[in-house]
């Protein structure tokens, strides 16, 4: 039988062009936006559980205190590249990156109101995901292995979110998510598992190590990090719920620039324009 044009591109060895790239990116808003809303829901609460999971394995790594800092941030970050390469292999809605649906907007291909309900959707549901997972992991007593010091750090992580000032976090929310996109955007241009995967750990394990603010990861970590202050885990009082919602405000919203750029940025080099 015959192979088609699609089958016969999947088997090329050399990604995708960056022009061939945008134009999948492109595709991709289209398809996002015209999804079912409960199908687009379930599929971003399995996104946040995801991100989840690569925040608890990063958790996990940082629970042993002997570690030099260095070591911690950089094999700690490859750990949270878990949580994207599920989201890119597996299939799932990731709000940080359908932020580069902006240039399917941006091309006329999908309206301001198919994006922007994708976006607060797509929120909503890896937050509800997020929060599944706090509580399985919770439940599972993760935060005692070690002696403890996995929940320490749980906690220790968390608490770090909600110190620092709000223009502080929104920048840090750029930067955040300037690196997600770009690695979502490699995920785009390969071809195959290992190409997605090898491709992104650099730039995840980057965000991660540097401390910038991913806001469906700090679904995960805020949650924990209440739940396990609240059960005697580090200073008294450190985390609550305004600590949680004053660090979403910022990340999301940095997020959201950070993902713009390199969207926007992208899409007036390659977009087919007419010309």
């Amino acid at each position: 039988m015959a192979l088609s044009q699609e089958d016969l591109n999947a088997l090329k060895p050399d990604a995708l062009t960056p022009a061939q790239t945008e134009a999948k990116a492109e595709g991709i808003g289209v398809t996002k936006a015209g999804m079912a809303p409960a199908k687009c829901f379930v599929s971003a609460m399995l996104a946040g559980a995801f991100i989840a999971f690569g925040g608890m394995f990063f958790c996990l790594f940082l629970g042993d205190p002997t570690i030099p800092f260095a070591v911690q941030r950089l094999v700690g970050g490859m750990c949270f590249c878990l949580g994207l390469a599920l989201v890119l292999v597996c299939g799932a809605e990731l709000f940080t990156g359908n932020i580069l649906m902006c240039a399917a907007k941006a091309s006329g291909k999908i309206g301001w109101g198919g994006m922007l309900k994708n976006w607060a959707l797509v929120w909503v549901g890896n937050l509800a995901g997020a929060l599944v997972a706090v509580a399985l992991i919770y439940f599972a007593q993760m935060w005692a292995m070690n002696g403890g010091a996995v929940g320490e750090a749980m906690v220790s992580v968390a608490a770090s979110k909600v110190t620092p000032d709000w223009v502080t976090l929104f920048f840090k929310g750029i930067m955040c998510n300037v690196l997600v996109c770009l690695a979502v955007w490699i995920g785009f241009a390969g071809r195959t598992v290992v190409d997605k995967v090898i491709g992104i750990i650099l730039p995840i394990s980057a965000f991660v190590a540097c401390g910038f603010e991913h806001c469906v990861a700090n679904m995960f970590f805020l949650p924990m990090g209440l739940i396990l202050n609240m059960a005697g885990f580090g200073d008294p009082g450190i985390m609550s719920m305004g600590g949680i919602l004053y660090n979403l405000s910022a990340a999301t919203l940095g997020n959201i620039v950070g993902g713009l750029l390199v969207g926007m940025a992208y899409w007036f080099i390659y977009a087919k324009k007419g010309e």
